[in-house]
């Protein structure tokens, strides 16, 4: 079910007034309470992961990893009591993001491109402020929580025909949180992520490194790719010098290359496979189904075990109608990676192409405990009206119908061909 506006009931009943910055011991405007702050990373985490491709799962010791190297980080944190988590998502993109209440995100397009330990220690010690000093819930107004929650259960597609479910969500999770933190609070994070680094014994000039690369990335890039990365995290020379100021007054440390490297091998093996998939979402996004498709073969044979592969290949299907070979690339994704919102979603349409609805159903109904689409609640729907349970069909469709576009005009219409409402 659609999360019941679960932000807009907290927010409604926050009280605006002043607090204390918990990091700078300033006074800063506040919309929403400690406690608000920790349900809104709560509620937000997972379909926030989900959006951008889900956790990666090939190498089973590399979040852990990360999230060891973070809580080192969060325990010597102006704020550690916060429930702080740390992932690794499936995701091309150099980036990392802080929800409010302290869930992290790295993604392994951004692990590739550091050299050590110390080097994560700095991009987990920026995102780190950003928690700590409530960042996000100083940008995260009412307006903006209930439009990112909105547009998360829309991402699969809105339209019913199996040939339009190309959905950004699907295609290697390209869509980014993005906070818009402003010059003050990134210049914040950093010197603030240096002194953690610095408690935690690691290197500082490592976050020097860091900004230089940042930079580096941005001199020249016009694509999208980097142009949703860098408005949220916005690199300059500004930045390098005061670091570099910064790590001149603090002590030396640890750099940890051997065990980093060690750590983000498989990752880096996988490099090729995940550029053969690059150039096919950028196929596809083009329109070219057949490059893609042939890209994606060749990434599948560098890497069998990824189930993004196989996610953008059922798409293709998909929208070729080849329903059946798309249920074969979906099962496959759904085998390596079942905790992924789109591998149980594409079997359970491909499923439902075929009128194979018990499976369909299943799949479907999998799909929505991770995240409530539109695209999937509104097949269950007719799953359930064909099965002669129109209230259950009802329930489905009034759902769908709340969340616009031609999936929410078409169930409106089923509604009204049964008799019911669609409020």
């Amino acid at each position: 079910m659609i999360r019941h506006f679960f932000i807009s009931l907290l927010l409604i009943t926050a009280v605006t007034g002043c607090a204390v910055n918990p990091v700078t011991g300033e006074s800063e405007l506040s919309l929403v309470s400690a406690q608000q702050e920790v349900a809104i990373g709560e509620e937000n985490y997972l379909v926030y992961q989900q959006q951008q491709g889900g956790e990666y799962v090939l190498d089973d010791d590399l979040t852990p990893y990360v999230a060891e190297v973070g809580q080192t980080l969060a325990r010597v944190s102006d704020r550690p009591e916060l429930p702080y988590e740390f992932v690794v998502l499936n995701n091309n993109v150099p980036n990392a993001w802080a929800l409010p209440g302290g869930k992290i995100a790295i993604n392994r397009g951004l692990l590739v491109v550091l050299e050590d330990e110390a080097q994560l220690a700095a991009v987990l010690g920026h995102e780190i402020v950003h928690a700590a000093a409530r960042h996000g819930a100083q940008k995260m107004t009412q307006q903006q929580i209930l439009g990112a929650g909105v547009a998360l259960v829309s991402i699969a597609g809105t339209q019913t025909d199996y040939g339009e479910y190309i959905g950004m969500g699907a295609m290697g999770g390209a869509a980014m949180y993005q906070a818009h933190y402003g010059r003050s609070q990134e210049l914040q994070s950093d010197r603030y992520g240096m002194e953690y680094m610095v408690r935690a014994g690691y290197e500082p000039q490592a976050a020097v490194e860091l900004q230089e690369t940042f930079v580096k990335l941005s001199e020249g890039q016009s694509s999208d790719f980097f142009t949703a990365l860098f408005a949220s995290h916005p690199p300059s020379h500004e930045r390098v010098e005061k670091n570099q100021e910064m790590a001149k007054s603090l002590p030396s440390g640890k750099r940890n290359r051997e065990a980093y490297q060690a750590a983000i091998a498989q990752i880096k093996k996988d490099i090729p496979a995940y550029k053969k998939q690059q150039e096919a979402l950028n196929a596809m996004q083009e329109g070219e189904m057949d490059k893609a498709s042939a890209l994606l073969d060749e990434a599948i044979k560098l890497q069998p075990k990824e189930s993004l592969f196989y996610v953008a290949k059922g798409q293709i299907q998909l929208n070729q109608k080849a329903f059946a070979e798309a249920e074969t690339s979906f099962s496959k994704a759904y085998e390596y990676n079942p905790g992924y919102f789109m591998s149980s979603l594409g079997l359970g349409l491909a499923e439902r192409a075929q009128k194979k609805n018990a499976a369909a159903k299943q799949h479907l109904e999998a799909s929505t405990k991770i995240v409530p689409t539109p695209i999937a609640m509104y097949h269950l729907g007719d799953i359930a009206l064909e099965g002669g349970d129109k209230q259950t069909a009802a329930n489905y469709f009034k759902q769908v119908a709340q969340s616009g576009g031609d999936l929410g005009q078409a169930a409106s219409k089923k509604l009204n061909e049964m008799g019911y409402s669609a409020q």
